[in-house]
């Protein structure tokens, strides 16, 4: 009887989990199964999305404290902040969470440390979902308004100009047309509160985007083969229950990447006004 190499049996196995990872991706990130996946977001998630798009920032700062810490040699410091579970756990998190222990993992007893990668996991994707809503409030502001917005701080005193214009040139006591050429050579004044009221109106929007945006930003990842590639690195890691030592995932910094350059941007704009 011929013997199989080592060789042989560690590639099929690692086959065998290739295939277990694509059929995975294609029962969970593929557009119906994504529509099937986001029904959990239906509930409290659209109350935690705005409280953890104001929580991003903080979890960024830990980020980079936490690799920060460790380039001075201070990794007990480093581990707790990144440790820190800073945004809440949404419904759609927790259902991925669940289906990698169950299905790609086989209710495997895991570690914290196991846990705590499959939580790093899910954290990524969420940040994807982010990357997804600016990338939407950047194209509505250039089709719309023909000017870059890459965050809501940029599209908010667009969408408030346009409001009040509207509103004024409806109540011009001349009727809407003379109101149209009188508020054409003389701009409608709004107050600061008009504009934050519009600001936070439209995070509290952009927040349920991102909520569901997931819905477009898996099947395009799953087509890609980055959800594929994120979990046989997620496996590996857990297999070998390595140290995390990769610092803050780029999907992080992209995200908040765009709040920075909006909040720049309307900076620049302010002061030349």
């Amino acid at each position: 009887m011929k013997r199989t190499s080592p060789q042989a049996t560690k590639a099929v196995h690692a086959q065998a989990v290739q295939d277990k990872v694509d059929a995975f991706v294609r029962s969970h990130f593929h557009f119906v199964a994504s529509l099937h996946l986001h029904r959990a977001a239906l509930g409290w998630d659209v109350l935690r999305a705005p409280i953890n798009v104001a929580l991003a920032p903080v979890f960024l700062v830990f980020g980079l404290a936490g690799g920060f810490a460790r380039l001075i040699g201070l990794s007990r410091v480093s581990n707790w902040l990144k440790s820190q579970h800073v945004f809440l756990k949404t419904s759609v998190g927790q259902a991925i969470e669940t289906s990698i222990a169950t299905v790609l993992l086989e209710d495997a007893v895991l570690s914290q440390r196991s846990r705590a990668l499959i939580q790093q996991y899910t954290s990524v994707r969420a940040a994807v979902a982010e990357i997804t809503t600016s990338v939407f409030v950047l194209l509505a502001g250039l089709m719309i308004f023909g000017t870059a917005t890459p965050g809501v701080v940029s599209l908010a005193p667009k969408v408030s100009g346009f409001v009040a214009h509207a509103n004024a040139v409806a109540d011009f006591p001349l009727g809407a047309r003379l109101g149209g050429l009188w508020y054409g050579f003389f701009p409608v004044s709004m107050s600061i509160g008009f504009v934050v009221m519009i600001g936070v109106a439209l995070a509290m929007v952009a927040s349920i985007v991102t909520t569901f945006a997931g819905v477009i930003a898996d099947p395009i990842q799953a087509f890609l083969g980055i959800h594929r590639r994120r979990l046989m690195r997620l496996l590996d890691k857990i297999a070998k229950v390595e140290e995390d030592a990769s610092g803050l995932a780029p999907e992080h910094i992209l995200s908040r990447l765009a709040d920075l350059t909006d909040a720049g941007m309307s900076l620049v704009r302010f002061f030349r006004s």
